[in-house]
């Protein structure tokens, strides 16, 4: 047996696509060389060949489809954004049905209006049977801190549906930025946009007002289980008229979940589980943007012991998504 499919997998920042969406998505896929760009396309449209192939030379056993960034939340008619949303979202249930065992899914969401987005939420939940949903950071500059949003937090907490936190590229590039492109993305322009979002919901209260939700995080929850003690610090010296129930770092074992996905590095993997708890840690790939192989044969080599090993790998997700 190889040793990347010893441990059942479950993996759920695992990305699909129809051609209508990959027009926003130009964005960043422009960047990359053309026969890797081709390659993506395909691998991001099939849900039958090459995939199930991969997850099953790592026994990934089950994954979470969600619709590739930066989706209908980049799109300026709101009326367009959630018709397609909702259109997208009734096309993968429908792929899904085909192969139930194999297959979950993440609704993808417009954002634009709260309200709706609840509503959207709701419908794809509890009719569509979608697991939660997967937004794909600010919406056109708006960001998930705002009072508008509560409703739609409410309404998450209400299903116990995991919301995925994924990384969008910045509204506007920062002045530390400007000139270095190579940083403006996945390398590291996501890494700020994404965890200053989800800095911006705890210090917003956000999860005061719902101690039920969950947000998942992906890339090793974007860093900041390594910024625990120093938020804990820093916000007592400097609140800023901000007060929060517990401890800043406190939130990261209530309502955090981080994922693996993009970050193959063993240092790492232990380091999280020591800030974030056994629990709180989950696998992930990234598929198509990472590799299935690598990511696989990660996991299974780090050096962890089984029980810790299978609650990363599976265990923890089955818990956390009721499969």
């Amino acid at each position: 047996m190889s040793p990347m499919n010893t441990t059942p997998k479950i993996a759920f920042e695992e990305h699909f696509s129809i051609p209508v969406f990959s027009e926003y998505a130009k964005s960043f896929t422009q960047h990359l060389p053309p026969e890797i760009r081709h390659d993506l396309v395909y691998r991001l449209e099939d849900m039958d060949a090459k995939r199930l192939e991969e997850m099953d030379a790592g026994r990934v056993e089950y994954v979470i489809l969600s619709q590739s960034a930066p989706g209908m939340q980049a799109e300026a008619d709101v009326a367009l954004a959630e018709r397609l949303a909702s259109e997208n979202n009734d096309f993968l249930s429908e792929r899904i049905a085909r192969n139930p065992k194999r297959f979950g899914g993440f609704a993808h969401l417009s954002m634009h209006d709260p309200k709706q987005a609840a509503r959207e939420l709701e419908r794809a939940v509890r009719q569509l049977g979608l697991k939660g949903a997967l937004i794909n950071g600010h919406t056109r500059g708006r960001y998930l801190d705002e009072p508008a949003y509560d409703e739609f937090w409410a309404c998450a907490e209400a299903l116990d549906a995991p919301i995925y936190l994924h990384p969008a590229n910045m509204a506007e590039i920062p002045l530390l930025l400007k000139g270095a492109p190579v940083l403006y993305g996945a390398t590291f322009g996501w890494t700020m946009e994404t965890g200053g979002h989800a800095l911006r919901l705890l210090f917003a209260g956000v999860f005061d007002r719902f101690p039920g939700l969950k947000l998942l995080l992906g890339h090793m929850g974007e860093f900041l289980p390594f910024m625990r003690w120093r938020l804990d610090s820093r916000f007592l010296a400097y609140p800023h008229g901000v007060t929060l129930k517990k401890k800043p770092s406190q939130y990261f074992q209530s309502n955090i979940f981080i994922t693996t996905s993009g970050v193959c590095s063993a240092p790492t993997l232990i380091g999280a589980i020591g800030e974030m708890g056994v629990d709180n840690v989950l696998f992930s790939i990234d598929y198509p943007y990472e590799s299935t192989v690598d990511a696989c044969r990660f996991i299974e080599a780090a050096p962890l012991d089984e029980a810790t090993r299978q609650k990363i790998c599976h265990e923890n997700a089955r818990q956390l998504f009721k499969l």
